[in-house]
């Protein structure tokens, strides 16, 4: 695929294109300052190295189980950072960058990939919803949430706007492609957003689907882009557009970031069983924060200096991270009682005895 093909601003060799025509006939660039394009790198470098974190943790049986996003951090930091703070943001179960754009403690997802929780942070006070694991489930619950911000009239220049994300496996489920008629016929303000990294675990796209993901939103009544999903600044750009028009009554939008996971599926996944070699080392030519790197030196915004605090400060965040992931204290046996209903049930509670009398008789 050529570079031509989607939206990009920022090369594999780190050459910046001032501008970028989508397929929708938007004009995209971006204008950030010199420390939001630093902050972009460091963002993308502490997402990785915390999810190699994840990676090691399961590996040592710490955890039951690890979604990597290893490769696609360009994706995720640019779309994360271009949302503004009153977006709401509904993610699958490997967004770990995009919980870093908006500010998320590091720790939380790893509760629930190690077991001790279900997601342990409260949506409205991060407006970033909980972890879906049930594959292209999200995308109803972002666009009925989003049909709720239409019929609350919460939308204008300062208004509030959906995005929700899922990968390219997701298109194929019932569910993605209801979202997408509810989305359309009711002009919700939200962003469909597809991160591509062209495996829906050991399924390549070409057995997915017999056209492009993003000319779907055609037959649905929206536009649908294409851009490079590990360049940031593009992923920034389209992002930053789509959700500026959702909020203003333009409606849905699908992007389509066209990216690579770079390793498995999860933990429990082989990718050397169903991909070459050859394939993943062309796509590392392309790695995002490589090439946001080479921008940096190139246009004199960061020095030796500032690259090397950036991996003194990542190694610290890491090991900071293990202990506190192996220090999550494990909930008690009752816990999954707790939280069944906001205000507590006399039916749950009666439940809960039961369960506790059951568990007790064991132990004499």
């Amino acid at each position: 695929m050529g570079d031509g093909d989607f939206v990009q601003l920022l090369t594999p060799d780190g050459e910046r294109t001032e501008r970028a025509v989508g397929h929708d006939g938007v004009e995209y660039t971006v204008d950030l300052t010199d420390d939001e394009y630093r902050g972009l790198y460091r963002d993308m470098v502490v997402t990785r190295r915390l999810d190699a974190e994840g990676v090691a943790l399961q590996r040592q049986g710490e955890m039951a189980l690890w979604a990597s996003l290893y490769g696609q951090e360009a994706a995720q930091i640019g779309s994360g950072r271009a949302l503004r703070p009153q977006d709401m943001v509904f993610p699958s179960y490997r967004e770990h960058g995009v919980l870093t754009a908006r500010g998320l403690d590091p720790l939380l997802p790893f509760g629930l990939f190690r077991g001790v929780d279900q997601g342990a942070w409260d949506p409205e006070a991060y407006k970033t919803h909980m972890y879906t694991l049930v594959v292209g489930a999200q995308t109803l619950h972002a666009t009925g949430y989003a049909m709720g911000v239409t019929l609350d009239g919460r939308i204008g220049d300062d208004g509030e706007a959906v995005i929700v994300y899922f990968g390219d496996g997701a298109t194929a489920q019932g569910d993605v492609n209801e979202s997408f008629i509810w989305a359309g016929v009711h002009q919700a303000p939200i962003v469909f957003f597809c991160q591509n990294n062209q495996y829906a675990i050991s399924v390549g796209t070409e057995r997915q689907s017999r056209a492009p993901i993003h000319r779907r939103s055609a037959g649905f009544g929206f536009p649908g882009l294409r851009v490079d999903g590990n360049d940031v600044l593009a992923s920034y750009a389209v992002t930053r557009h789509a959700m500026d028009r959702a909020r203003r009554g333009g409606g849905p939008t699908l992007i389509e970031a066209y990216t690579y996971r770079m390793g498995a599926h999860t933990t429990s996944d082989d990718p050397t069983r169903y991909r070459l070699a050859a394939e993943q080392e062309a796509w590392a030519a392309r790695d995002p924060i490589a090439r946001l790197a080479t921008f940096l030196r190139r246009q004199q915004l960061a020095d030796e200096d500032f690259f090397v605090k950036i991996e003194e400060e990542v190694q610290h965040l890491a090991v900071g991270l293990r202990e506190r992931v192996v220090n999550l204290p494990n909930p008690g046996r009752s816990a999954i009682f707790d939280h069944a209903y906001a205000h507590g049930s006399p039916l749950v509670e009666q439940q809960r005895a039961r369960f506790e009398a059951y568990a007790t008789s064991f132990e004499s």
